[in-house]
């Protein structure tokens, strides 16, 4: 049992480190939209990236769900961070 348990402790480590790629990803795509003079939030395009998420989740057996609220999560966690990064410093 304990090897399986370090396998669940992997997935996680590995989840982690694709929530940080994903993260830094969008940061990357919110300073290309700022330099660009576009807006930096889509509510369109996130729309649509949860719902190809959900369809994602259903084709490998996950609970819908669970991801869109995830997902969901994900974005609104960017969003907070980038208003963060656009805050003026003093």
């Amino acid at each position: 049992m304990a090897w399986l348990r370090d396998a669940v402790l992997q997935c996680d480590r590995q989840l982690i480190e694709i929530l940080a790629r994903r993260r830094d990803l969008v940061i990357r795509i919110g300073d290309l939209k700022k330099r660009r003079g576009l807006p930096v939030t889509d509510p369109q395009r996130e729309a649509t990236v949860v719902r190809k998420a959900a369809v994602l989740a259903r084709d490998s057996g996950l609970d819908e769900e669970l991801v869109r609220d995830l997902i969901w999560k994900v974005i609104a966690s960017a969003r907070t961070r980038q208003f963060i990064l656009d805050e003026p410093t003093e």
